[in-house]
């Protein structure tokens, strides 16, 4: 089995919600490795929110706020990459552009070897494109390495009828298709990344990364969050 796992940036920064914190990404290293030893094989992608949000700034022109977003994905990979390796995981982080030594370029081929070696692969850099989001990122990597499903580790436990910070009487489903998630506008990631993800017939699992063992109930059966049907 093959999963792509999409790590949000505040997610990696914990209660501080800046930078990172070493003892939330510990955990997930921890997580991670115990679903790999059973053979699973998995990709990371992680978004940029602990460091940049180029769309909070009107002085920026968007193509280079979107590019400083791809390089923060970029050190975040690198930072829990060398995490991973620090609980005994095998990793690669790879990029659609190139960083001279800091990672290797991404290829379909290159990756699928890594994987089967049973090595951790990081996918940093986006599309390599501005004007694409994380969530288009993240699907397009699980579509073309055939992943049977992409785990949106999040800090809400699944998806809502509504924001429910906003709205207490929100509902929440444990089920809900990718059709129905476009036409209500749910923004479980972006409209892009969903009628790519529909279009691929790509399944998405939501939940809360802050749940104790949330990526190993995911996997095994004890799942708490949404999924996504195609």
């Amino acid at each position: 089995m093959r999963i792509l796992l999409k790590l949000s940036g505040e997610a990696l920064a914990g209660e501080k919600k800046t930078g990172f914190d070493e003892e939330t990404v510990r955990k997930v290293a921890l997580q991670v490795k115990s679903i790999v030893d059973q053979g699973i094989q998995v990709g990371i992608v992680t978004g940029g929110g602990n460091f940049w949000r180029g769309r909070t700034s009107e002085n920026i022109d968007r193509t280079k706020a979107d590019q400083i977003g791809m390089l923060a994905t970029i050190m975040n990979c690198i930072y829990v990459s060398e995490i991973f390796r620090s609980v005994g995981l095998m990793t690669n982080v790879l990029t659609p552009f190139e960083c001279g030594s800091f990672t290797k370029l991404f290829s379909k081929d290159r990756a699928n070897k890594y994987f089967e070696k049973n090595m951790v692969v990081f996918f940093a850099g986006g599309t390599g494109h501005p004007y694409f989001s994380t969530d288009t990122g993240v699907v397009l990597r699980a579509v073309e390495m055939e992943a049977d499903v992409i785990l949106l580790a999040k800090s809400i436990d699944g998806v809502y009828s509504d924001d429910p910070k906003k709205n207490p009487n929100a509902v929440k489903y444990s089920e809900i298709s990718i059709d129905d998630v476009i036409a209500q506008n749910l923004q479980v990631v972006d409209m892009t990344a969903s009628i790519l993800a529909r279009d691929n017939k790509m399944p998405m699992w939501v939940f809360d990364l802050n749940e104790e063992n949330s990526i190993v109930n995911a996997m095994t059966g004890k799942f708490n969050g949404t999924k996504v049907t195609v």
